[in-house]
């Protein structure tokens, strides 16, 4: 009897895999095909750019567009890493005005709006690199340690920083900066700013840890079951702590970088960036559920806004617009989602 009952079971188990596969790579596919489908929109948009304008696939006005982008590049760097991991950081944008006044404030004279102390250009630039992570380590502590809503907690940072930013610079534009502030944007490689590289060299090795180190798979742990990932052994506290560090030491970084692109440091740097910086991130193929996303998605978002505001730049549409265009493409991206995952979005 039992020798009867053993292939009835066994024939009743064999099928069961292939229909659980299926859907499984369908998902994979799908989510693959939301990616690499704004590599043809981004062609597209290059061919559109051509027509409006001549001198839109000319070198200078390509590179043009990688140099504006390379700050923006970090900051969606910095909140792809912090998505991944299924919080936010709206305050990202705010650091990316504060922490290289920071450095400038040490840096100039009093006659210049600085705090007089006239710090080296070397150390000024350590301060920036160290507010951001401080920044970056308050959020996670307030966030990681205190169990606080990332959103609200980020969202009240972003408005604290803006405020000692304006207060700092008492509303002023920091001008007469050491050259050093300048590098990252007009030192060149090959006729390609350094800020390009740094961004696509940072991007790489964000790529790298997430797909082949056990940090990224533990990022990826985190986002998708927090207590699934602490029952692995993953160190969730200590792990997600860093990537807010990390974060804001990415988006310090970009402000430097757009401090060089700019030539200045005004009060409203950085201001209103994080809807861009999620449109990009969003329509790149970061998840905001946590747990899903690659950098090269992520990457590719910021090349494709970036070619919009581009376009939309030389057709001469008011900047109010471009900020519109961006939310609507962040609800179409949404959409997609939506369609590509199956999953409701909470």
């Amino acid at each position: 009897m039992a020798d009867l009952k053993a292939p009835s079971a066994a024939a009743g188990t064999d099928p069961t895999p292939v229909p659980a596969k299926a859907p499984q790579s369908r998902s994979v596919l799908l989510r693959r095909a939301r990616e690499l489908a704004l590599v043809p929109a981004l062609l597209l948009l290059l061919l559109l750019g051509s027509l409006v304008n001549d001198s839109f696939l000319t070198e200078r006005n390509l590179i043009s567009i990688l140099g504006a982008s390379a700050a923006l590049a970090m900051v969606v760097l910095a909140e792809s890493l912090v998505l991944i991991t299924g919080k936010f950081d709206l305050s990202l944008e705010s650091v990316v005005g504060i922490a290289p006044a920071a450095g400038a404030l040490l840096v100039l004279p009093a006659a210049q709006a600085g705090f007089g102390t006239e710090w080296p250009a070397a150390t000024a630039l350590l301060a920036i690199v160290v507010t951001g992570a401080a920044i970056g380590a308050f959020n996670g502590v307030l966030v990681v340690k205190f169990k606080l809503n990332a959103f609200i907690v980020t969202l009240a940072m972003l408005i604290v920083l803006r405020g000692l930013l304006v207060g700092a610079t008492e509303g002023k534009t920091l001008f007469g900066l050491p050259e050093a502030f300048y590098t990252l944007a007009t030192s060149t490689l090959i006729g390609i700013p350094m800020s390009v590289w740094v961004a696509a060299g940072a991007f790489g090795a964000a790529g790298f840890l997430l797909k082949y180190h056990r940090v990224g798979r533990a990022l990826y742990a985190i986002g998708g079951n927090q207590e699934a990932a602490r029952a692995a052994g993953i160190r969730v506290e200590r792990v997600m702590l860093g990537v807010f560090v990390v974060a804001g030491v990415l988006a310090a970084v970009g402000g430097l970088m757009q401090t060089g692109y700019v030539g200045a440091i005004n009060a409203n740097q950085g201001q209103n960036m994080i809807f861009t910086v999620f449109a990009a991130a969003v329509i790149g193929g970061i998840s905001l559920d946590g747990g899903k996303g690659t950098m090269s998605g992520a990457l590719t978002g910021v090349l494709l806004l970036g070619v919009v505001q581009n376009l939309l730049t030389l057709a001469q549409v008011p900047s109010f617009w471009i900020q519109a265009i961006y939310g609507g493409i962040i609800l179409v991206a949404l959409m997609i989602a939506r369609v590509t995952t199956g999953r409701a979005q909470d």
